[in-house]
This record gives structure tokens, sequence and C-alpha cells, in this order.
């Protein structure tokens, strides 16, 4: 039996929905080649930050500064020039699409608002398929509302959304009052799709040296179960396309995901864990299971499982919880006897 996996995504039609997220993997174009040869529908290019753009103004007003001054006839030896951007990371977005037939999209990590237009537009001059939008707020003011930092986002998204043509996505922390909400008030907006969710690298501290460090750590497969529920909760509540992120790392995940509403996944961790052929093996394994189910697309069941269309009403609510808990008998399964407990903390 022959099956499609073809889907949607933002409005575009992908082969599939395996898209490879942002990462460092990406940055290497016989990478992006061999993504591409392994099945991968689309793949996001590395982020453009802020910190970027600000470090290349920085580093030219330096250059250009040294000099100043001179000597009496010559106050400076560099013509008058304004910072032109971080041209090199343009340079090789523009590259790597010439290099794809897949759709590529572009990711962006801004602050001001200034920066997140100017650059949204000059990445779409390089030919991009679609923009990627990373929003978050890493908070260190007490005093700091939620709509303060909602209400800036929705400025910063009509802002952009108003100058560009592309495509345009949302890539969303799970650190919001109401992140339902929030994706509600984007999706009036026209936002092409949500990449539920961002994870954020989070500081540690080594105790012998007593100063933070930074430890890349890939996601597991229990990192998906928050993109797993509001995939499920958003399914036919929104006109953008959801699309799961981090913990997905087998055909089983992404299967679980399209059950539960979404309507795409991105993957990184599984590609640096298993290689380019990581993408290969999830197809594999999700063409495999539709055959065994009898089904021939994505759509015969895609959002199955969502909170739309299930009977049960406290599929997704707190009464499942308590439903876990008061079956004692399944922790059981899983953890040691009183005594056992007992025995173990006396060996410390």
């Amino acid at each position: 039996m022959k099956v499609s996996l073809s889907t949607y995504y933002g409005g575009l039609t992908l082969r599939n929905p395996i898209v490879v997220g942002s990462s460092n993997i990406v940055t290497d174009i016989e990478n992006l080649v061999k993504l591409e040869e392994a099945g991968a529908a689309a793949i996001v290019y590395k982020s453009l930050f802020e910190e970027q753009i600000q470090l290349e103004s920085h580093q030219l007003d330096e250059m250009t500064e040294t000099y100043s001054d001179w000597d009496a006839e010559h106050s400076s030896f560099f013509p008058s020039m304004k910072h032109a951007g971080p041209a090199e990371h343009l340079r090789q977005l523009k590259e790597a699409k010439s290099r794809l037939k897949i759709p590529l999209f572009g990711s962006l990590n801004c602050v001001n608002d200034e920066s997140w237009l100017t650059y949204a537009l000059k990445m779409e001059d390089t030919g991009i398929d679609g923009l990627e939008l990373n929003f978050y707020s890493t908070n260190v003011d007490f005093n700091l509302k939620s709509e303060t930092i909602e209400d800036k986002q929705i400025k910063t998204l009509e802002l952009v959304k108003a100058g560009i043509r592309l495509p345009l996505f949302v890539k969303l922390s799970p650190y919001y009052t109401n992140p339902l909400r929030l994706i509600s008030r984007m999706d009036k907006i026209g936002v092409d799709g949500y990449v539920l969710f961002n994870r954020l690298f989070q500081p540690d501290i080594n105790i012998e040296e007593e100063k933070h460090h930074y430890p890349y750590i890939f996601s597991s497969e229990n990192d998906n179960r928050l993109a797993l529920r509001y995939a499920g909760l958003l399914h036919q509540k929104v006109k953008g396309t959801i699309i799961s992120n981090t913990g997905i790392l087998t055909g089983k995940d992404v299967i679980k995901m399209l059950l539960a509403g979404a309507g795409a996944v991105q993957v990184v961790s599984a590609v640096y864990k298993k290689g380019v052929h990581a993408v290969q093996h999830m197809l594999e394994e999700m063409e495999h299971w539709m055959v065994k189910k009898g089904y021939t697309s994505l759509d015969d069941f895609q959002g199955k499982l969502s909170k739309e269309k299930l009977a049960d009403p406290f599929a997704y609510k707190r009464a499942q919880y308590v439903d876990i808990l008061m079956k004692s008998e399944m922790f059981m399964q899983y953890h040691p006897k009183r005594g056992e407990i007992e025995n173990r903390y006396d060996e410390y």
C-alpha cells in the first residue's frame, strides 16, 4: 500500500512533516544537502541574533575610529559609512537557499523593533521561503508585568507582518501566563505557524571552580510532553500550523504529535545524536506504522486524539492527573517499597 506523508506548513506544501530546526548543523552547506537527500522536508537556518548585529556594528566603529584625527591632514583614513549589518550571515543564507530544492526558512532573534523589521527585510531579500521569529523573555525584573511582555511581542509581530511578504512563523517559549491566549492573539495578526516550544539554554554551576558554565544538553523523549499537550489543545482552534518541537527523536514521536494535532515537527537533537540519516529512519518508521494501520495520508489521523475530537472532555485537564494519582498500583510498578526506600536512605 502506498502512503503519502505530504503536509501543510503555514500555507506551504511539504513532502513530509519533518523539518530540521535551527542549529549549528545547518551552517555547513554539505550537511544541508545531505539532510535534503535523507528526506528532510524543509530546513530552518541558524538564527541571526541581535548580539551579532550589535557586535559587527561595534567592530566596524572600532576599526574606522582607530586612526581618527591621525594628524592635521587626516581626520580619518576611512570614508564615512554606515554599519552594513551581519553580511556574512546573509550571504551564507542566500548560498544555502541556492543549493536546496526544499524550502529554507530564516530565523531571527532580536530585541529592538528596528532590528526585527530591518533584518526581516534583509533576510527576505535572500530568497528564503519563510521567516521564523524567536519570541521569549528572560526576566530579571520583579516588577515587570506579563501583559507588558506580551504586548511588546504583539507590537513587534504586527510590525514585521506588515513589512514582509514571506510566510511568518513564531517560535515561542512555554513561559507565559497563558500561552493559549497569546497564540490566539497572534493568530488574529495572521501568523502562519507556531513552533512549540523553544528550548532555552539555562546556566549551570560548577561547584569545584565555583562559576557558571553552559553545557549543551540534548533533548530527550520525555521533553516532548508539553508540545504534545499544546498540539492537542490548539488543533482546529487556530488558523496557523502547529509545529511541535523538542524531544522528537523517532518516527513514533512524530506520529504522536500528528495524532495530537500538530501539522509538522522540528528536529535537532535527533540529528546531532544519530546523524543526518535519523530523518530517513523516522520517515521509514512512520510509513511502516501507517501501512499497518491502513492510513494512506496524514489527514486520516491528524488530530484524531486532539481535545477537539475526543469524546472524553477530561483528557487534557486536571482530572486525568488526579486519576493517575489515585491508581496507586501503577506507581508500585515503578517505585520500591517503603522499607527499601528507608534502607537506601540509610546507606547515605
